[in-house]
C-alpha cells in the first residue's frame, strides 16, 4: 500500500476535548477559545458545585465553592458569556452535568437560538445520569424516580426537537473511581442504560424506540490495567448490542453501536512524584484508543497535577498535546481492530461479560437499578475497601507511594506549587453580577415563568419546553432547583457504611486494643463524627475512614454529604465525639474549616480535637494547624491505619497534653 492510499485510508480522530471550566464564565470563556485555537476539536464544560447541585452563587451551601470545580452559571447571562464568540451550531459541547442537566441544556439552547443556530443542528452531551450520584459523585437533589423521570424527559425533548445531541451520557467514570471492579462497572452502568430505556420506551412510538435508543452514549474511566481496561470496553460492545437486540428486539445494528467517551483514570494519579502521573495518562489512554472496535469517539485527559489542584492552561495543553501525538504523528488509525482472534483478548472479555451478566441478573432480580440503589452503594464501599487494603499492604504497586519512594524535588512546581488557585474574590464578584441580574430582570416574566415550570413539574408534564421559557424569563439556578425541590422532596443518598463491623478486620488487632484502652480510660466507647461540609460529593475517602474506624472498634457517626457547619456542630452537640473528622476535596477547605472551627467554639465544643483531609496544599495545611486543626491529612497518607492511631492518640487528653 502506498503511503496515499495509506492516508486515504486512516480512520477519523476521536473528539480531543479538555475537561475545562473555572472562577467565572468570562475566564473559563477565555481558557475555552485559548484551546480551540490549540487544536481542540470539542468543548467539555465543567460546572462548579452549586451549579451541579442546583444553588445560587449566594446560597449558604455555596459558600467557599463558588469557581471552584468548574464554572459558576447561575442564569442566562452567564451561559452567554460562557459561550461570547463561539458559534453553538459548529460546537460539539459536552456538559457534565447531572441533577441540573434539563436547567443547563435549556440554558444552552437559548444562547444558541439568541446566536442564530438551528438549534436541530446542535451537537453535543448532557452527562445527565443521575443514579450514578447516588452510588459515587454526590451531586443529585431529588430522589431517584423523579430523577429517571426528569432524565426521560431530556431524552424525549432532544428526541423531538435536538436530534444530533446525546440526552444521557451513563456514566461508569466515578463508579470506577467509588472503587468498582471491571465487572461491577460494566453491570452497574448497564442497569443504569436499561432503567432509562425502560422509562423512554413508552414516551415514543415503537418504530422510533431504536432511534432513540441509539442517542444513549456512554462516559468512562480507563484505569491503568490498560489491557483489562481494553478488555472490558470490547466487552461494554458486545453486551450493549446483545441487550439492544435480545431484551429491546433492536434489530439495525446502526442503532446498536456502543457510543462512549472516555476520562482517563483521575483516581490513580499520585500527589507523590507528581510528574510519573504523565505516563499514567498515556498509558490508559492506550486502552480506549488501541482496539478499533471499542475506540472512544471523544478523549479527555486529566493533566499531570490534578492530584495537587486545579491544573493550569499550560497542563492541560500538555495532555491535549498527548492526544494530538497519538491521533496525527503515530500511524493507529490506518489499521483495522489489533486485538480481533487474539485468544488471551478473547478469553478475558468473555470472562467480564460472563462476570457483568452475573450481576445484572442479580440486580435484575431486585427490581432493576433504582430498587437495587443501596445495595450497588455498599458493593462499591466494600471493593473500594478491598482496592485501599491491598494499597496499604504493598500488593498494589503504586509507583512512589509505596515503593520507589525515594525521588528528587520535581522542578515542575516551581513558585506557584504547579497549579493554579481561583482568587477568593471571584465568589464575591459572582455575587454581585448575580444580584444585579435578579435587579435587572423582569420580575412578572420570572414569577409566571416560574409558576408554569412549577405546573410542569407537578402535572408530570415534560419540564424542558418550561425550562427554555425560564431561562428566556431571567430565572436563575437555585429558583429552577428549587421548584424541583419543592415538587419532587430531596434525597439523601446512602452512604454504603452501616454500624456493622466488616469481616476485613484482619491486621487491626492492636488498633482494636488500643480503641477499647481508650474507651475505657474515657468510659465510653470512643466516639468519631465524620462531616462533609460544603457542596463536595466526592465520598470515597470519607466513607473509607468510616470504614476503617468501625472496623477499629470505634462508634462513628457519618451521615454522608452535603452538610452546613451548623449541622456538623449540631451533631457533635448531640453526640459528643471525642473527634471530628472534616473531609472536603472541593478545594474549599479554607472557608469551610474557618467557619466550622469558629462554630464549633461558639457552642463551647472548641476542646474537641479535629482532623481535616482532602487535595490540601502544604501552604493551606499551614494555615490550617494555625486555625487550630490538630492534623491535616492529603493523599499522600494512604495508609488507613496511621489515620486511626492518631484519632485514638487526639482522643486522650494526657496524650494530647504531652504533645
Amino acid at each position: 500500500m502506498t503511503e496515499t492510499s495509506q492516508a486515504t485510508a486512516r480512520d477519523k480522530p476521536w473528539l480531543i476535548r479538555t475537561y475545562a471550566g473555572h472562577s467565572t464564565a468570562k475566564a473559563s470563556n477565555a481558557l475555552y477559545r485559548g484551546n480551540l485555537a490549540k487544536g481542540q476539536t470539542g468543548l467539555s464544560v465543567a460546572f462548579d458545585l452549586p451549579t451541579q447541585t442546583g444553588y445560587d452563587s449566594d446560597h449558604v451551601l455555596a459558600k467557599g465553592e463558588v469557581g471552584k470545580v468548574g464554572v459558576p452559571v447561575c442564569h442566562l447571562g452567564d451561559m452567554r458569556t460562557l459561550f461570547d464568540e463561539i458559534p453553538l451550531e459548529q460546537m460539539n459541547t459536552s456538559m457534565t452535568i447531572n441533577a441540573t442537566a434539563p436547567w443547563l441544556l435549556a440554558l444552552y439552547i437559548a444562547v444558541a437560538e439568541e446566536q442564530g443556530a438551528d438549534v436541530s443542528k446542535l451537537q453535543g452531551t448532557v452527562q445527565n445520569d443521575l443514579i450514578k450520584e447516588y452510588l459515587s459523585r454526590g451531586t443529585y437533589i431529588c430522589p431517584p424516580k423523579p430523577s429517571l423521570k426528569m432524565i426521560g424527559d431530556v431524552a424525549e425533548y432532544c428526541y423531538k426537537h435536538v436530534p444530533k445531541w446525546n440526552p444521557m451520557n451513563v456514566c461508569s467514570y466515578h463508579l470506577q473511581e467509588a472503587g468498582a471492579t471491571p465487572q461491577q462497572e460494566l453491570a452497574y452502568a448497564l442497569a443504569t442504560a436499561i432503567a432509562v430505556l425502560d422509562e423512554l420506551k413508552p414516551r415514543v412510538p415503537a418504530e422510533d424506540f431504536p432511534i432513540l435508543a441509539g442517542r444513549i452514549s456512554f462516559f468512562v474511566n480507563a484505569g491503568i490495567r490498560f489491557v483489562t481496561e481494553m478488555c472490558k470496553m470490547r466487552a461494554f460492545v458486545d453486551l450493549w448490542d446483545e441487550i439492544l437486540q435480545e431484551r429491546y428486539g433492536i434489530e439495525d445494528p446502526k442503532f446498536r453501536r456502543f457510543r462512549y467517551g472516555v476520562q482517563v483514570n483521575s483516581l490513580g494519579l499520585t500527589e507523590q512524584q507528581p510528574e510519573n502521573n504523565v505516563y499514567r495518562i498515556l498509558i490508559e489512554m492506550l486502552a480506549v484508543t488501541l482496539s478499533k472496535k471499542a475506540r472512544a469517539r471523544a478523549v479527555q485527559l486529566p493533566a499531570w497535577n490534578e492530584a495537587l489542584g486545579l491544573p493550569r492552561p499550560w497542563d492541560q495543553q500538555w495532555s491535549m498535546r498527548m492526544q494530538q501525538i497519538m491521533a496525527y504523528e503515530t500511524d493507529l488509525l490506518e489499521f483495522d481492530d489489533l486485538f480481533d482472534g487474539n485468544p488471551a483478548v478473547d478469553a478475558k472479555v468473555e470472562a467480564l461479560k460472563e462476570g457483568a451478566r452475573a450481576e445484572l441478573s442479580t440486580l435484575d432480580g431486585m427490581g432493576g437499578a433504582i430498587e437495587a440503589i443501596d445495595y450497588m452503594k455498599s458493593r462499591l464501599v466494600e471493593s473500594n475497601a478491598d482496592r485501599v487494603g491491598r494499597v496499604e499492604r504493598g500488593e498494589t504497586v503504586v509507583v512512589g507511594v509505596n515503593r520507589y519512594t525515594e525521588s528528587e524535588p520535581s522542578p515542575l512546581l516551581g513558585e506557584d506549587g504547579g497549579i493554579m488557585t481561583v482568587d477568593p474574590a471571584v465568589e464575591a464578584d459572582q455575587i454581585g453580577r448575580l444580584e444585579e441580574w435578579r435587579a435587572q430582570r423582569n420580575a412578572d416574566a420570572v414569577t409566571a415563568a416560574l409558576a408554569d415550570l412549577r405546573r410542569a413539574s407537578r402535572e408530570g408534564r415534560n419540564v424542558m419546553e418550561a425550562s427554555i421559557a425560564a431561562a428566556k424569563a431571567g430565572v436563575t439556578t437555585g429558583e429552577w432547583a428549587e421548584e424541583m425541590r419543592a415538587a419532587h422532596g430531596e434525597y439523601r443518598g446512602p452512604t454504603g457504611v452501616s454500624k456493622s463491623v466488616s469481616n476485613q478486620t484482619e491486621g487491626l488487632d492492636d488498633i482494636r486494643d488500643a480503641v477499647d484502652a481508650i474507651s475505657d480510660k474515657l468510659g465510653r466507647r470512643l466516639s468519631f463524627l465524620i462531616g462533609k461540609p460544603g457542596l463536595d460529593g466526592h465520598s470515597n475517602g470519607a466513607e473509607q475512614i468510616a470504614f476503617r474506624a468501625r472496623d477499629c472498634g470505634m462508634d462513628i457517626d457519618y451521615e454522608g454529604i452535603r452538610l452546613t457547619p451548623d449541622q456538623i456542630v449540631s451533631a457533635a452537640l448531640e453526640n459528643n465525639p471525642h473527634v471530628i473528622g472534616l473531609s472536603i476535596l472541593s478545594g474549599s477547605h479554607l472557608p469551610l474549616v474557618e467557619d466550622t472551627l469558629s462554630k464549633l467554639r461558639d457552642a463551647g465544643l472548641g476542646n474537641i480535637p479535629l482532623i481535616v483531609g482532602g487535595i490540601i496544599p502544604d501552604v493551606d495545611a499551614q494555615r490550617l494547624r494555625a486555625m487550630g486543626v490538630a492534623r491535616v491529612y492529603t493523599p499522600k497518607d494512604f495508609v488507613l491505619n496511621k489515620i486511626m492511631t492518631d484519632i485514638v492518640t487526639l482522643a486522650d487528653p494526657e496524650a494530647v497534653a504531652a504533645e
